[in-house]
């Protein structure tokens, strides 16, 4: 049901009964490499371009999720996915093998938490017997959508973030154990003037903050109602903000309560030269939700977070024409079923 202005309510909250989450080699150098079901060696993972790994990539997560959930692909009633290649090939050319019915979807790095969502809303409403939700990104082929092409060696500024490289996906259906998904809050387009693509941090924190006081304020929610809320990819520099504009907003929310998905994956001392200010990429805070912070869910470590994945909308074109960098941020709370 709507809740308050942008927001949705799962009276029949869905039930994450499996996930899958597969990365690259420097993943798995990061500090939560263990909470991934598949770490690769190397980037290309045996395939002949890096288009053909990204999808590959999100393959293998698809392929998990359904095995952890215990389902084939014919009992999926939908799949909704995205990235961030033009025309969202990876997701296209990796579900036309799976052959399930599909909605293809961008919201740049927010697709995440945009796919969860909507995933969530058609299990709930009796339109999907069971829904599955994914995405995918390589440092290798996201890179030059955004910046520049890896191969042309550009010096990087501190405030740059490093794409990550693997894929996430959850099953959803309306009854099992595990995790359960309550409510999303869709967000609004968000744009400051920033133009920097190298910035893209300072571009989305304003975005993140709003959907997050607009989750808290259709839900009449403290943000202690949840042990962490995490924003998607924000890194260092975008984080640091963010904090800064909850305080300007008069919202409680702190270092301890208050993560990041891109300064999670890596470890931003011993990873800095490579990562500068941390993770990007659709896959970022698809993997850390579905692999990290669910498990920790499951360990008992966590009751409730609230994960506020965020997308930075522009593209080569828009830049190119000296246009600013439209933002968005989609929240969806998940939260462990009462005993």
């Amino acid at each position: 049901m709507l809740q308050g202005q942008q927001s949705w309510s799962f009276e029949q909250a869905p039930v994450i009964i499996g996930t899958g989450t597969v990365v690259g080699p420097e993943e798995g150098k990061g500090p939560i490499a263990n909470d991934f079901d598949r770490v690769h060696s190397e980037s290309l993972i045996g395939e002949s371009s890096w288009e053909r790994a990204e999808r590959k990539l999100l393959g293998e997560a698809t392929e998990l999720a359904m095995k952890h959930a215990g389902k084939s692909k014919d009992e999926i009633s939908f799949y909704v996915g995205g990235d961030l290649m033009n025309q969202i090939i990876s997701n296209t050319f990796a579900i036309r093998d799976l052959s399930i019915p599909y909605l293809g979807i961008f919201g740049a790095c927010s697709t995440s938490m945009e796919g969860l969502a909507l995933a969530a809303l058609m299990v709930s409403t009796n339109h999907a017997r069971y829904a599955m939700c994914g995405t995918c990104s390589h440092n290798s082929s996201v890179e030059k959508q955004f910046r520049y092409p890896t191969e042309y060696g550009a010096q990087k500024a501190p405030t740059a973030q490093f794409t990550v490289t693997g894929a996430g996906a959850a099953v959803l259906a309306p009854s099992g154990e595990g995790p359960v998904v309550t409510g999303a809050t869709i967000g609004k387009v968000v744009d400051m003037g920033i133009k920097d693509p190298n910035n893209m941090g300072a571009a989305m924190a304003p975005a993140a903050v709003d959907t997050i006081a607009a989750h808290l304020r259709d839900f009449n929610r403290e943000p202690g109602y949840y042990d962490l809320i995490v924003t998607g990819d924000l890194a260092s520099v975008g984080h640091a903000i963010a904090i800064e504009l909850f305080k300007e907003r008069g919202i409680p929310i702190g270092q301890t309560d208050y993560k990041d998905c891109a300064m999670l994956i890596y470890d931003l001392e011993k990873q800095k030269t490579d990562v500068q200010a941390g993770g990007s990429g659709a896959a970022c805070s698809a993997t850390v939700t579905y692999g990290h912070l669910l498990k920790r869910m499951r360990r008992g470590e966590l009751k409730r977070i609230l994960v506020a994945a965020t997308g930075s909308l522009h593209s080569p074109l828009t830049y190119q024409q000296g246009e600013t960098i439209p933002c968005i941020a989609h929240a969806v709370a998940i939260e462990m079923k009462e005993e």
